[in-house]
């Protein structure tokens, strides 16, 4: 594999780790380089301009584009709002998630972002074969290097990577959620930070960088991946409270109290980051035990000179770091992961199909195991072994049906894409496992609008949004799985209704006659598009008792029915 810098950043995407990533970054000198156009931009004359961007050569077809703002710009704590954006120049709508609908963002850095809009807009179109593509700020600029790259993030395949030195913290903990729910987006950002940077006051929140309190929704909140500097050494972490935290004990360690943004030169920072190995940030800590885990925070915090060699039972910083992280080692740890598990899911739909089989002559699969519990006892045990497996299967598919759903727009519609199959052949197969069951217990009636579970209609509902034309106009031959999942509990309420048909009210019959007429023509479209299974036509099957129970019924109040024509004349006994 190759060393080079161009072949080490076109590896990125395959790290997960902050740790590896700084690594990577640091390894491959894209830190010194970042900041040498930095510098270099500094050099040139801001003139009127609040703020100045300019595209460097990055080796063959890399680019590094640069923000640096003005010595005269100053931070203002006020935050704009999501909704106020709506109606401003700035494309950043898309950030919002279905968790995370309402965020806000620093005023000033908007600001800025907005000068340059339609130079950035641009700029934007030239980009999109370069690769890589490294954005890059210091101060304020840094904040306008974020939220370009976010604007690139939203449609750019080739994923960029930020680079900020000196940044102030950017947004509330809505902008910080919301990134953090696109994995791929929050490992895009390393931040730079040292001890000696006097922006330092500004990165941890406004409450500590001007006089006043500011309500909690307005707290500043980091995303991303921090490199926090001490003059020995850093360490690299991800976890939003942990760097809180330990930015506010090196604000109070740090013999600088001015709040000016005066020019802090990064350049021996990067030249001693070439000298030192990187301790391991919170990200790549799941791999360890819990032990492991508090030692290695320990070995961090004393890498930026927090704590020094007292006991971590005797320093609170260092106590609610390593719980924080713990927490978030807990939750990396029990998080959904839908491949973990995609063995025993193929296990049990393996278990279903292999029922399916084996009860064909028995009336059909879904006849089956209704009727099971009136048969001998290896029918109760095979179906409670079905049962257990069809727990299992749904459990699972209720909890990917619930993760997709807290998904943004693009990942939920990638994830989607990529288990609909999946989720279509388990809807099928277990479904009717459940109509069976419901229909069971006596009294229930109408179970697609009052016992159909909420993951089975969003399956469907993701189904007939990748295939709005329906499928299967060619087929020759019938397909093994019905695709309409509730097709048995239409036959349920057929065979309700007919009993209406037969001993009902006026109303009771009229409205019996509507819903089989509906019923009919919904499973001639079926037959004819051989989109049901064949088993409906098994001699125990529910469908065959319904329409020898109630032939006489259904030809008497019913003669024009197509359903009732096929049936009598057996033209099914052809379906195959």
């Amino acid at each position: 594999m190759s060393n080079s810098p161009k072949a080490k950043m076109s590896q990125v995407s395959m790290f997960s780790s902050g740790q590896e990533f700084a690594n990577l970054l640091v390894s491959s000198d894209l830190l010194l380089h970042s900041w040498f156009t930095i510098s270099d931009l500094r050099n040139h004359p801001y003139l009127n301009n609040p703020i100045l961007v300019k595209v460097y050569p990055y080796h063959s077809n890399g680019a590094i584009v640069a923000f640096v703002s003005s010595p005269t710009c100053t931070l203002q704590k006020e935050m704009v709002s999501s909704e106020d954006l709506e109606g401003s120049q700035s494309p950043f709508d898309f950030i919002s998630t279905k968790r995370n609908p309402h965020f806000s963002v620093n005023k000033a850095a908007i600001t800025l972002f907005e000068s340059l809009l339609n130079e950035l807009s641009a700029l934007k179109e030239q980009l999109g074969n370069v690769s890589p593509l490294i954005i890059t700020g210091v101060s304020l600029g840094g904040s306008v290097a974020s939220l370009f790259t976010l604007w690139l993030l939203k449609d750019n395949n080739k994923r960029p990577t930020c680079i900020t030195f000196g940044s102030p913290l950017l947004g509330d903990s809505g902008l910080q959620q919301a990134i953090s729910e696109r994995p791929s987006w929050n490992s895009s950002f390393l931040h730079v930070v040292s001890n000696h940077d006097p922006i330092l006051r500004s990165l941890i929140s406004p409450t500590n960088a001007f006089a006043g309190s500011i309500p909690q929704s307005c707290i500043y909140n980091p995303f991303g991946m921090f490199l926090l500097c001490s003059d020995s050494d850093c360490s690299c972490f991800e976890e939003p409270e942990s760097v809180l935290d330990i930015m506010m004990e090196m604000n109070l360690n740090s013999q600088h109290q001015d709040n000016r943004f005066l020019a802090f030169d990064y350049e021996q920072v990067l030249e001693l980051l070439k000298h030192r190995v990187i301790f391991k940030g919170t990200s790549q800590l799941f791999h360890y035990s819990v032990d492991q885990l508090q030692a290695g925070i320990d070995l961090q915090l004393e890498a930026i000179g927090i704590g020094g060699q007292q006991s971590s039972n005797m320093n609170p910083l260092r106590t609610e770091v390593k719980q924080r992280v713990k927490e978030s080692f807990d939750k990396k740890k029990d998080a959904f992961d839908p491949g973990k598990k995609l063995n025993k899911m193929k296990e049990a739909m393996a278990w279903l199909e292999w029922y399916k089989k084996v009860t064909l002559k028995e009336g059909g699969y879904y006849d089956s195991f209704k009727r099971s519990e009136y048969r001998g006892r290896d029918a109760v045990k095979s179906r409670q072994e079905i049962v257990k497996h069809q727990r299992i299967l749904t459990r699972y598919w209720k909890t990917m049906v619930a993760e997709v759903e807290k998904m943004p727009q693009r990942e939920e519609t990638a994830f989607r894409t990529r288990w609909l199959y999946a989720g279509t052949n388990y809807r099928r197969m277990v479904e009717p496992l459940d109509i069976a069951e419901y229909y069971m217990k006596s009294g229930n009636t109408d179970y697609v609008n009052l016992g159909r579970s909420e993951h089975y209609k969003k399956l469907e509902e993701w189904r007939k949004e990748d295939n709005p034309s329906g499928s299967g106009n060619y087929r020759r031959k019938s397909v093994s799985l019905t695709e309409d999942s509730c097709f048995w509990a239409y036959v349920e309420e057929a065979i309700i209704n007919s009993k209406r048909l037969r001993e009902g009210s006026l109303e009771e019959k009229e409205n019996a006659m509507a819903y089989l007429v509906k019923f009919g023509g919904n499973v001639m479209t079926m037959i004819w598009s051989y989109s049901v299974s064949s088993e409906i036509f098994q001699p125990q099957s529910s469908f065959m008792n319904w329409w020898q129970e109630y032939r006489q019924d259904i030809l008497r109040c019913l003669s024009n029915f197509p359903l009732a024509n096929y049936m009598d004349n057996e033209v099914y006994r052809s379906y195959a």
